[in-house]
C-alpha cells in the first residue's frame, strides 16, 4: 500500500490525534473513540504505520467496557432424606473349620522315627499318628524296675531280722530298744519300697509316651513334624479336628460389631453350592482384634450341615436384620471426605452446605446416617467432588426414596431451589 493510499483511505473518517514519533501525526477514528480530536494529515514511512496500527488497537481496547462476569451454578443431582425401619444386610466371606482342632504333641522328647498319617487321613481314636526312638525311655525303664527290685529285697531283709529279733525278746534276749529299732528299719524298707514303685510305674509311663495316639474321631488337618526331627516334650506335631459339629469362621470390622453381634438370622451359602441356605447361629466374638488385618473373628455354628461340607470350604454368611429405629439412608455417591471427615452436601436456598455426618451400617446399596441430618432435608447425591460452600447449584434431577411420598419429595426439591 503506498502512502497516498494510506492517506485517503484515514481521510473518510472524522478523527484528530497527534502523536510525537519522529515528527509524524498519527490519526484514530473519532467513531471508534470520540475523546480522539480530528485531523486529516497523515504521513509515515511504511514500517512505521504497522506500530501505529497496533497501537490504534490498544487505544481502542482500552475505551470499551468489560463483559459481566457469569454466576458459576452447578448442576446436580439431589435426594429428600426420609426416615424408616431400613432392613441390615451383611455379606462376609469365610473358611469352613472343625468346632474342635486339637494339636496333638509327645509327652516326652526324642527323635521320631514313624509317621503313620497324612493330610487328610481320617483317624479312630486309640490309633497311632507318630512313635518316637523308644531306646532310651527303655532303658530308664529298666533302670527304674531294678531299683525297685533293689528296694523290695531291703524290706524283706529287714523284716526278717525284726522278726528274728522279736523272738529274741520274748526270751527276754534283747532290750525293748532294739527291737524299736528293727521296727523303724523295716518301715524305712517300706517307703523305699513305694517310692521305687512310683518311679518305676512313672517311666513305664514315659515310655509309654513315645507312641502318639488319637484321642478323638476325626480328621488329620495339619502335619508339622516329619520322620528324622527332634521335638521337645509337648511341641504340635499333629492337628486333628474332630469330627461332628462345623463353623465358619469369619472376620468383621471394628465398626460392625456391635450392630450384628444380635443378629438372629443368619445364613450360610457354601460357594460349592450357592442355592442351598443352611441356618447359622453366631456362636463366638473374639473380643481382641486380629493384629494384622484388624477385624474380629466370628464363629458361626451350623447345627445342621450336611454331609457334603467340607472342611477348609469357601462359604458366604449373611446378616439379615431391620432396625428397631427410622434411619436415614443415602446412596454412597452422596458422602463427601476431607481431612478423614465424612460429610453430605445440603442444598439450602438454591445453595449449598457442607455437613459433617456419622455414617453407621449399610442397607443394600446405600450407607445409613445415624446423626448429622434430619428428615426432609436435600441431599446432593451426584458431583460432591466439584462443589463448595455456600456454592448456587441447579439441580438435575431428584430422587426420593423408596418410602418417601412423591409430594413431600417434589415439596422439598421447589423450597431447595428457590
Amino acid at each position: 500500500m503506498t502512502q497516498k493510499s494510506f492517506t485517503d483511505k484515514f481521510t473518510n473518517y472524522n478523527y484528530k490525534m497527534e502523536s510525537k514519533f519522529h515528527n509524524v501525526s498519527v490519526a484514530i477514528p473519532v467513531a471508534a473513540c470520540p475523546c480522539i480530536v480530528k485531523e486529516n494529515t497523515v504521513s509515515a514511512p511504511r514500517k512505521l504505520h504497522r506500530a501505529l496500527a497496533a497501537a490504534s488497537l490498544v487505544l481502542l481496547g482500552a475505551c470499551s467496557k468489560p463483559a459481566p462476569k457469569a454466576e458459576d451454578i452447578r448442576p446436580v443431582r439431589a435426594i429428600v432424606l426420609s426416615a424408616d425401619n431400613v432392613a441390615i444386610n451383611a455379606e462376609f466371606p469365610g473358611e469352613v473349620r472343625p468346632r474342635v482342632e486339637s494339636r496333638l504333641g509327645f509327652r516326652v522328647g526324642g527323635k521320631i522315627t514313624t509317621r503313620k498319617v497324612d493330610v487328610g487321613s481320617v483317624v479312630k481314636r486309640g490309633q497311632v499318628l507318630m512313635q518316637l526312638d523308644p531306646l532310651d525311655l527303655q532303658l530308664s525303664e529298666a533302670q527304674a524296675l531294678a531299683a525297685l527290685r533293689a528296694a523290695e529285697t531291703n524290706r524283706d531283709l529287714a523284716k526278717a531280722e525284726l522278726k528274728r529279733y522279736q523272738e529274741l525278746r520274748v526270751k527276754n534276749f534283747v532290750s525293748q530298744a532294739v527291737i524299736d529299732a528293727k521296727i523303724s528299719g523295716w518301715k524305712a524298707a517300706q517307703a523305699s519300697v513305694d517310692a521305687a514303685q512310683a518311679a518305676y510305674r512313672g517311666q513305664s509311663n514315659q515310655s509309654g509316651y513315645a507312641t502318639l495316639v488319637a484321642d478323638v474321631d476325626g480328621v488329620v488337618t495339619t502335619v508339622d513334624a516329619e520322620v528324622g526331627q527332634v521335638v521337645a516334650p509337648g511341641t504340635p506335631v499333629v492337628r486333628v479336628a474332630k469330627a461332628g459339629e462345623k463353623e465358619i469362621v469369619i472376620g468383621i470390622p471394628e465398626d460392625k460389631v456391635e450392630t450384628l453381634r444380635d443378629v438372629a438370622d443368619v445364613s450360610v451359602r457354601m460357594w460349592a453350592n450357592p442355592s442351598v441356605l443352611i441356618p447359622g447361629k453366631i456362636r463366638e466374638i473374639s473380643p481382641v482384634a486380629d493384629v494384622l488385618t484388624r477385624t474380629y473373628a466370628v464363629r458361626v455354628s451350623m447345627p445342621d450341615a450336611a454331609g457334603d461340607v467340607r472342611l477348609g470350604m469357601t462359604a458366604l454368611v449373611q446378616f439379615s436384620a431391620r432396625s428397631a429405629l427410622p434411619l436415614i439412608r443415602v446412596p454412597l455417591t452422596a458422602l463427601y471426605y476431607e481431612k478423614a471427615i465424612t460429610s453430605v452436601w445440603l442444598v439450602e436456598n438454591g445453595a449449598v452446605r457442607l455437613t459433617p455426618v456419622q455414617v453407621g451400617p449399610t442397607s443394600g446399596n446405600d450407607i445409613l446416617l445415624m446423626a448429622g441430618v434430619k428428615p426432609g432435608q436435600t441431599v446432593v447425591t451426584a458431583g460432591v467432588n466439584l462443589l463448595k460452600n455456600g456454592q448456587k447449584v441447579k439441580i438435575l434431577a431428584i430422587d426420593a426414596p423408596p418410602a418417601a411420598d412423591a409430594r413431600q419429595a417434589a415439596a422439598a426439591a421447589a423450597g431447595a431451589a428457590k
